[in-house]
């Protein structure tokens, strides 16, 4: 089973992929199927005894190309739709046991470039209208792969959150006349005290209404839309905003910080001036033992409770406190 459902008490698509409950959760170091097939051992997904970035389709994908025909037949209350998309996986290094923290900017800055090269090809595709890039690391957040690996989805549609994102972004510039996401780098370059990690062409701060513990953005100080626009050196900033950054988490518990990392870019078709490219990472470490849940408040209002002001996250973070 795969298909789009359509959820008419929230206007957005559900994907239903049944198939799913069968994928390789959480197997021995040894039989890892995204470390390199080395001579004579057990065979992974990579038929090369090294690599350094690897970029290959999902065997159990939530979209598909082509995609099967729903299993339900759809009424006028509840549409149903084919999962028509791509799902990739990324491969960050070979080293089972390294992350984002452990690689070199200049490595970092080659994965960056394998994110432009997949947004700008995936997107380019007939049907896709967003192409999400996304991270989860940790078993935190639920990951039955430790290889350090990040994913990326080619949907049908735009996502809610995006959605809700690119409405927020143009009826600010209807309004005000400027970009949303210029302002609020503005505004937290100003007050200062949640910057995290400053780069030349890049900012990464506790956002003043952070919703988990230690959220953190990373903001291109350009206003661009998309992966495509940035320039060398900008791309190179981002490697070493983005290492920092990470190092920064780790540093925080002493420990490597599980989190969600999205890239939030513009709709790979039409115009989207008025949206800004940017980083969210949602770690949901509270301290080294306790985790942000989801629960009443959160999960059934969408209503975001934080039990620490952004202003004292970001002192962590920055180590200027224990």
């Amino acid at each position: 089973m795969s298909e789009l459902r359509w959820n008419p008490q929230l206007k957005q698509w559900v994907v239903v992929a049944g198939h799913r409950q069968d994928r390789t959760y959480k197997p021995p170091a040894e039989f890892c199927p995204l470390c390199p097939t080395k001579p004579g051992e057990f065979p992974t997904e990579v038929p090369a005894e090294e690599y350094e970035i690897v970029v290959f389709e999902n065997r159990f994908p939530s979209l598909h190309f082509p995609a099967p025909a729903p299993d339900v037949e759809a009424t006028d209350l509840y549409p149903v739709a084919q999962s028509t998309g791509f799902c990739e996986v990324v491969l960050y290094s070979s080293q089972h046991n390294s992350t984002l923290a452990d690689a070199s900017e200049e490595h970092i800055h080659h994965l960056i470039q394998v994110w432009t090269d997949r947004y700008q090809e995936l997107g380019d595709r007939d049907g896709i209208e967003y192409v999400l890039i996304f991270e989860n690391k940790g078993e935190a957040v639920g990951v039955t792969l430790h290889h350090p690996h990040g994913q990326i989805y080619a949907f049908p549609f735009i996502p809610p959150v995006v959605e809700k994102e690119l409405e927020a972004a143009q009826e600010h510039v209807n309004t005000h006349g400027s970009c949303l996401y210029c302002r609020i780098l503005d505004e937290e370059t100003k007050d200062g005290q949640r910057i995290v990690v400053d780069g030349e062409h890049f900012t990464a701060f506790v956002p003043f209404f952070a919703r988990y513990p230690f959220e953190t953005h990373l903001y291109a100080k350009r206003h661009l839309g998309s992966l495509p626009q940035m320039t060398d050196d900008e791309q190179r900033d981002l490697a070493s905003v983005l290492k920092r950054l990470i190092i920064r988490f780790d540093q925080l518990f002493q420990m490597s910080l599980p989190y969600i990392m999205v890239l939030h870019q513009s709709p790979t078709k039409g115009e989207h001036n008025a949206y800004h490219f940017h980083f969210e990472f949602y770690p949901l470490n509270r301290s080294e033992t306790k985790l942000k849940y989801l629960a009443g408040v959160e999960a059934g209002a969408g209503t975001f409770i934080t039990d620490m002001s952004p202003e004292y996250q970001a002192q962590r973070l920055k180590g200027e406190i224990d």
